[in-house]
């Protein structure tokens, strides 16, 4: 009988190719087969690695359409079926996940997929939660903060409840929903505390004041981070 091979999820972080981990980095060079996710024709996670990858690997990748009005769940079986025909053969995979893996990463859903099925390693990376607070130059949290991360998907009122009560929130996905996430914060006299950055540690990266955003012009990977307001 051929040994299963392993599957390998690992975090590259949230572009900057520095801000990956040596054991993904070490992963990424060694393990014969490499899949990472496309959207739109072009894989930003593969883009982030592009000068560490080795030669003669095998690449897979795996299209995701990421749309609201279509579910990405058959695009996952598919991609799943197909590392599993490589981990069957005895050939290891690593995945490529933006970010973590397990922090809102697309890892997840092939994690839950195949982990049961042959050995499977998680490898963390950094978040854009944490890289746009060093971007930006603000501490996320002091002592016993209540801290939030919220999606800008998320209906206006449930945003309304969930941010009053927060002592610092980030919220991602912001793209088109970036008007009713600024109302919501001007509703709770929020706005003029919170920081927008898009494409975090990205050589395109921005950071705008909040009230100077084009709302027609916001991408998906931006953020707006709402810090603590503890005093020394």
């Amino acid at each position: 009988m051929v040994k299963s091979g392993c599957l390998y999820g690992i975090g590259v972080g949230p572009g900057d190719p520095e801000l990956m981990t040596l054991k993904a980095l070490r992963l990424l060079r060694t393990v014969p087969v490499l899949a990472y996710p496309v959207s739109f024709g072009k894989s930003l996670a593969r883009s982030i690695v592009a000068e560490y990858l080795p030669e003669g690997q095998i690449e897979i990748p795996m299209l995701f359409p990421f749309k609201i009005d279509e579910s990405a769940q058959p695009y996952y079986d598919s991609a799943a079926e197909k590392l599993a025909e490589y981990l069957s053969a005895g050939q290891d995979v690593v995945v490529l996940c933006e970010g973590d893996p397990f922090f809102y990463g697309t890892f997840m859903y092939l994690y839950t997929r195949l982990s049961e099925r042959f050995p499977t390693q998680v490898v963390p990376g950094v978040s854009s939660v944490m890289a746009s607070a060093s971007a930006l130059g603000v501490p996320l949290t002091y002592r016993n903060d209540a801290f939030l991360v919220l999606s800008a998907i998320l209906p206006a009122e449930e945003l309304l409840a969930k941010l009053a009560v927060a002592d610092a929130a980030v919220i991602i996905k912001l793209g088109k929903h970036f008007t009713k996430v600024y109302e919501v914060l001007k509703q709770l006299g929020l706005a003029e505390r919170a920081k927008f950055i898009e494409k975090a540690t990205m050589q395109n990266q921005r950071i705008v004041p909040l009230n100077e955003v084009d709302p027609t012009t916001v991408p998906y990977f931006s953020l707006i981070m709402i810090p603590s307001q503890w005093q020394p």
